[in-house]
């Protein structure tokens, strides 16, 4: 992902720089120490910057003020507003024009990354479906603290909104599926779709048979348990 930095303290910039080369992925095209410059930083790139860190306090223009013109001519481009600033009136007008996040400076290194590496997760959850459901809602507009600790109790390499895609590929299909049809019905590959399959049979959400196809082999065909 290509990165503007937008900081008028070129030392505070250049820490942000450092910070952006501990997340996989992001590569900074263009650092600017005022609004005037991030325009044309933003004009120059055109579509290819993704995300702009920027400040609030600039020397010529507030960056809450530029986000309007942002918006206007840079509609794609997301952004994180990184700043001093602590008045409710900014916080208010950044949710309003919609700020990705909104970091009070000092920021540490592990409050940076863990901020990236969400965006980026967003980023990479948006781009992999083409429908939305309430799931998908709840991910980006906040959820249930029930939701948030079903999420925290799963183990490692499975994820509550894959883990829901398998289970209605799977709930469509009474005869039971193949691992390959599942990750074909939804786009993954047959040991993503196995590795969900497998952790859905031991929490006891679907069962496994084998059935020998034409020629002979035994295939594993996971069923969904209806409660």
């Amino acid at each position: 992902m290509n990165v503007v930095i937008a900081e008028d303290d070129y030392r505070i910039a250049q820490i942000h720089e450092e910070y952006l080369s501990h997340v996989k992925g992001m590569k900074v095209v263009g650092k600017s120490l005022n609004a005037k410059e991030t325009m044309e930083l933003l004009d120059h790139h055109g579509q290819s910057v993704d995300l702009l860190l920027m400040d609030i306090y600039m020397p010529d223009q507030l960056g809450i003020d530029l986000l309007i013109e942002i918006r206007e001519k840079h509609p794609a481009v997301d952004v994180i507003l990184i700043t001093a600033a602590k008045e409710k009136n900014y916080l208010n007008r950044a949710l309003k024009l919609g700020v990705e996040n909104y970091l009070i400076k000092p920021v540490t290194l592990e409050v940076f990354v863990k901020t990236i590496e969400k965006y980026k997760e967003n980023r990479r959850l948006f781009n992999s479906i083409s429908e939305v459901d309430q799931e998908v809602v709840d991910h980006f507009f906040g959820q249930s603290a029930v939701k948030q600790q079903q999420r925290i109790d799963f183990p490692p390499g499975i994820d509550y909104l894959t883990l829901d895609k398998v289970s209605a590929v799977l709930k469509k299909e009474d005869g039971g599926l193949t691992a390959d049809k599942v990750g074909e019905k939804m786009g993954a590959s047959r040991t993503t779709a196995r590795r969900y399959l497998e952790y859905m049979v031991s929490i006891k959400k679907a069962s496994v048979e084998q059935v020998y196809g034409v020629v002979g082999r035994p295939e594993r065909h996971y069923f969904f348990k209806k409660i």
